[in-house]
């Protein structure tokens, strides 16, 4: 069977489509997967079918150099997904798909997926369905606890949001009517829509509210090719000391706005760092035997190696780290990150998230000497790990897909 996945958004939605894709492959099945160009290596190399398509994730900067604004970046959201979603239309008018696996971000795959006659599924990175054990991951700083989480993610749910006007323009491309996103998920969880979630029962207990149509299936591990070595630099920087703290941050600039604290953290500590990420080489620049930029290395290997990790707290950075057993600073930014950067304090991996004023360069430093310090972060971490599935996660989608096969 032909399945087409929809992977928008960062390396971190990319890495799992990935994983999912590897494991419907070795069940006999053609997978075409529908990301931003900047992927094509990674997807073609796994012997799937590659649909590209073209807007950056990042705005760019206003003319006068500075960021957009909230208001620019939510612009500029709308018009990236809308890219995707046609792109996703196109492949799917002419492949001959016999089944549809959706993200978080792109849930136009259902309308297309409804007229195409085919099913579809969700491979979730975070839980999406309002529930009495989480607060709603669009806002997770906010935890009103088990008596309000339940209303404020329904409330919130109905709140327009950017992915919406892409969803408009599949639905009527497709001869559709009009529907909001609260009336199709709604539609959707009763109907029995599958909603897989890449993650882990051991970080997050299946909640006692959830549907029968949910699963956790266990974290899609990012692929790592199997002939993959470090540059003999960044291997000769890790046996020339102590183990260093790492500073991975995804696509964020430490060097610019509230994130500078990171980079005076980096440029004051007496600890060895390696920085990921586009601030390393400057960074690196002013103390290049202390400080090493480390480009694209696969966490599954870097992190074991690392004495800590200052993060974002982002699904799959916190899983990683749990799974290296690698004790973690969380510095969450927005949506989701807060939730993980509280799971993994809750396990007792990671130390309290730094926020707002707490985010300076001392609050870092201090952090980070706690979670080094008291070697129980380590011990909690590593049994945490130890106990995280190392089986196929990808078992439930491909039962799915067998079912739905012919």
């Amino acid at each position: 069977m032909k399945i087409l996945i929809l992977a928008p958004g960062s390396r971190g939605d990319v890495e799992p489509a990935l994983r999912i894709a590897l494991g419907l492959i070795a069940d006999g099945h053609e997978t075409t997967i529908v990301a931003h160009a900047d992927y094509e290596h990674s997807v073609t190399a796994l012997g799937c079918s590659f649909v590209p398509f073209t807007m950056p994730l990042e705005p760019p900067a206003a003319p006068d150099g500075k960021a957009p604004g909230a208001r620019g970046y939510l612009a500029h959201l709308k018009t990236y997904m809308s890219d995707h979603a046609r792109a996703a239309l196109a492949a799917a008018q002419v492949g001959g798909f016999g089944a549809v696996i959706t993200n978080p971000i792109s849930p136009y795959g259902h309308d297309i997926a409804e007229v195409l006659g085919v099913p579809s599924a969700e491979a979730l990175l975070q839980p999406s369905v309002p529930s009495r054990a989480y607060p709603p991951m669009i806002a997770s700083n906010l935890d009103l606890g088990p008596v309000l989480n339940r209303g404020l993610g329904s409330l919130l749910g109905r709140i327009p949001a950017p992915v919406d006007a892409a969803v408009a323009h599949i639905r009527s491309e497709l001869g559709l009517p009009r529907e909001s996103r609260h009336a199709a998920v709604r539609r959707r969880m009763r109907a029995g829509l599958p909603a897989h979630h890449g993650i882990s029962p051991v970080v997050l207990p299946r909640p006692k509210d959830w549907p029968s149509n949910l699963s956790l299936d266990g974290f899609w591990w990012p692929v790592v090719d199997e002939d993959w070595a470090p540059e003999p630099d960044l291997a000769e920087f890790l046996a020339a000391g102590p183990p260093p703290v790492l500073i991975t941050l995804g696509s964020v600039d430490v060097r610019t706005g509230g994130d500078s604290a990171v980079a005076d953290f980096v440029r004051t500590t007496d600890r060895r760092v390696i920085v990921q990420g586009a601030s390393g080489l400057v960074l690196a620049e002013a103390a290049p035997h202390r400080v090493f930029a480390a480009g694209d290395v696969p966490h599954s290997w870097l992190l074991p190696q690392v004495a800590a990790a200052v993060h974002q707290a982002g699904a799959g950075i916190t899983a990683a780290c749990l799974r290296a057993g690698t004790p973690g600073l969380p510095i969450p930014q927005h949506t989701d990150q807060f939730y993980w950067a509280g799971r993994a304090h809750a396990l007792g991996a990671a130390a309290a998230p730094l926020k707002g004023k707490s985010s300076t360069a001392a609050g870092i430093a201090a952090g980070v000497d706690q979670v080094i310090g008291d070697a129980g972060f380590a011990r909690r971490a590593a049994r945490i790990g130890a106990r995280l599935e190392d089986g196929d996660s990808t078992a439930p989608l491909r039962r799915w897909a067998a079912e739905h096969d012919g």
